[in-house]
């Protein structure tokens, strides 16, 4: 299927590695002129290397941390200079530590507000009024699972992400009949360097193994396994598409039936 996005211009947040890197490729093999931005240059750049020698889109990257306070005004001058506009946006961040509730100091809260809901927002609200003008965009905003069936040790993902739900609803209502999307595509356990540390944190706060971690991980995961990056990438890539233009203001999960809530 065409996804009718070749020559689009997208910027893919996080995408040094894990579900940003893969999505960052996923839009490339479509055609998209894809920004990838992150804090690792070697990652930023290896990872521009196989896009531009193995798909039909290209790729430049930017080095950009979402918890400094010029992130914004950095990654919007990259876009103009390097891709000349923006049709899609695909929000993505890293996670917080691992804790419970009780450990939610308002220093820890704050500081992962700056780097995983606000500087979202602000970007969001940067590019828009140029989508608007355009009668297209595609916004989609990697959260987690989290949002639906609250992670055990998850308590600041699970609220930080929570306060993303309302956000895009609310964004996606107030845009759609400018022929922008907004939606949340919410990852169960792919496969990950990030779930590699969440399995060693739950390891060591339990007293457990490795291995039995793992295997109790697996054994709540209808399909069995791991998800792969491509697979949720692949996912992330629709989104974009042409043909998803009447979905908007949706959570959509990717994650082998994990998620128990209906």
């Amino acid at each position: 299927m065409d996804f009718g996005i070749a020559g689009k211009k997208a910027i893919v947040l996080a995408s040094s590695r894990g579900l940003g890197a893969g999505i960052a490729e996923a839009l490339a093999k479509e055609g998209a002129h894809v920004l990838l931005c992150g804090r690792t240059e070697d990652r930023l750049a290896a990872n521009c290397k196989v896009i531009n020698d193995t798909t039909p889109g290209k790729a430049d990257y930017t080095i950009a941390d979402l918890a400094a306070e010029d992130f914004v005004e950095k990654l919007i001058s990259a876009a103009d200079e390097k891709l000349g506009g923006v049709d899609i946006l695909v929000n993505n961040s890293g996670g917080p530590t691992p804790g419970t509730v009780a450990e939610m100091s308002p220093e820890r809260l704050n500081r992962f507000f700056q780097s995983m809901v606000a500087p979202i927002i602000t970007l969001t609200n940067a590019l828009v009024p140029k989508m608007q003008e355009k009668g297209w965009g595609r916004i989609v905003t990697v959260a987690s699972g989290g949002v639906v069936e609250p992670i055990p040790n998850l308590a600041l993902s699970n609220t930080l992400r929570s306060a993303l739900v309302g956000w895009n609803k609310t964004l996606s209502s107030e845009v759609a009949a400018d022929g922008i999307t907004a939606n949340l595509l919410l990852p169960g356990r792919i496969h990950t360097d990030r779930i590699e540390e969440l399995d060693h944190a739950n390891a060591e706060r339990s007293g457990k193994s490795l291995t039995d971690v793992r295997q109790a991980s697996l054994a709540t995961i209808p399909a069995g396994r791991l998800g792969r990056v491509e697979e949720f990438a692949s996912v992330a890539a629709f989104l974009c598409s042409r043909q998803a233009s009447y979905l908007t203001g949706s959570l959509i999960r990717c994650d082998g039936g994990a998620t128990h809530a209906i």
